[in-house]
């Protein structure tokens, strides 16, 4: 799985114990990224409905959350080595991320440019297409030079870097196949008919994840789009602004999708540096609901360990923390139920 900041790989356990508890048998993941709460879901038997604004994030969906027993994976191996096999050519990825930038060696660059253009030559249906993606991102990833975030990469390459790039297949996730959507939340609220749970892990502050994340998005959409900056993010990364990137923004856009769902259940998680104050997510939810919250003690994210570099690559400033606080609520018809769902499957009751 790639590298992802707010990845919720330590809490995706827990997350699907109390939907199991709960005793749901379909969920919403509608701000999905890399689909791993998605795929716990899955793995506890509960059917997913993986939604997200991100191409990349679909085609993770299409090969996690939807790929089931039907794949031919004798077909799906030959074709993986086919594209392993291929010789690099020089394309868009080579020259924007390699020469202008420096998210992967040449070599490399060259590589993911030639796997990409053959992808789109294939006769593939659309899982396929979503897993043959997923393993080409999962290998960039593997050998990119970044700290985990797109909005730069490393002053000097990174070891992982200098590895020769190697498509992987994507490990199958067992339980009942689900459907990867691509679209607005707060839209898609509406329209999620019988499902019983939704989860919310909406963007909590000013970062984009459209900018974080612009070079999986290239990848997959193979675009070729203008660019910008030193880390020749793309164009539209100016344009696809969400609401909940927005300080004056992010409270209303929450309420309205709150206010918009009709699942019995729902489970919402955030950080404590985020623009909201628990008290009044907790309160925004009890309009609604019964409701239980807990807190985890969690690292931050790996760039703010690393620390802050001038251009010259010498450190400066100091952090000021090192760890911070994701909290979760859940909502559901009943407080006992709630009460279960939640006792003993996460530490520290707020």
């Amino acid at each position: 799985m790639i590298k992802y900041l707010g990845s919720k790989r330590l809490l995706a356990p827990s997350l699907a114990e109390i939907a199991r508890r709960a005793g749901v048998a379909s969920a919403a993941d509608l701000f999905a990224g890399t689909t791993r709460v998605g795929q716990a879901l899955r793995a506890a038997g509960i059917r997913v409905l993986s939604n997200d604004t991100a191409a990349y994030s679909q085609a993770l969906g299409r090969a996690y959350i939807e790929a089931d027993g039907s794949v031919d994976r004798v077909r799906l191996g030959a074709l993986l080595d086919h594209l392993n096999s291929l010789p690099g050519e020089r394309g868009y990825v080579t020259e924007t991320f390699c020469e202008r930038a420096r998210y992967f060696m040449p070599e490399n660059g060259m590589r993911i440019d030639a796997i990409r253009a053959e992808i789109d030559r294939l006769p593939l249906d659309a899982v396929e297409r979503g897993l043959l993606l997923t393993s080409l991102l999962e290998a960039a990833d593997r050998v990119d030079s970044t700290v985990g975030v797109q909005m730069a990469y490393l002053k000097r390459w990174a070891p992982r870097a200098s590895n020769p790039l190697q498509l992987r297949e994507p490990v199958a996730v067992p339980g009942p196949a689900g459907t990867p959507r691509m679209g607005d939340a707060n839209r898609l609220a509406s329209e999620l008919g019988d499902v019983e749970l939704a989860y919310l892990d909406p963007p909590y502050n000013q970062h984009s994840y459209a900018g974080n994340y612009h070079v999986w998005e290239t990848i997959v959409r193979n675009d070729a789009p203008g660019h910008y900056g030193v880390a020749c993010k793309r164009l539209d990364v100016r344009e696809r602004r969400s609401p909940y990137n927005s300080k004056t923004l992010a409270w209303d856009a929450l309420s309205e999708l709150v206010s918009s769902l009709t699942t019995p259940w729902l489970v919402v998680s955030f950080s404590n540096e985020g623009f909201h104050a628990p008290a009044d997510v907790r309160a925004l939810l009890e309009q609604r609901r019964h409701v239980a919250a807990v807190a985890i003690d969690a690292p931050r994210y790996v760039g703010a360990r690393i620390g802050i570099h001038n251009p010259s690559g010498e450190r400066v400033g100091r952090i000021s923390h090192l760890r911070n606080t994701e909290l979760v609520f859940v909502c559901g018809p009943d407080r006992a139920a709630v009460e279960e769902s939640v006792a003993g499957v996460l530490p520290v009751a707020v």
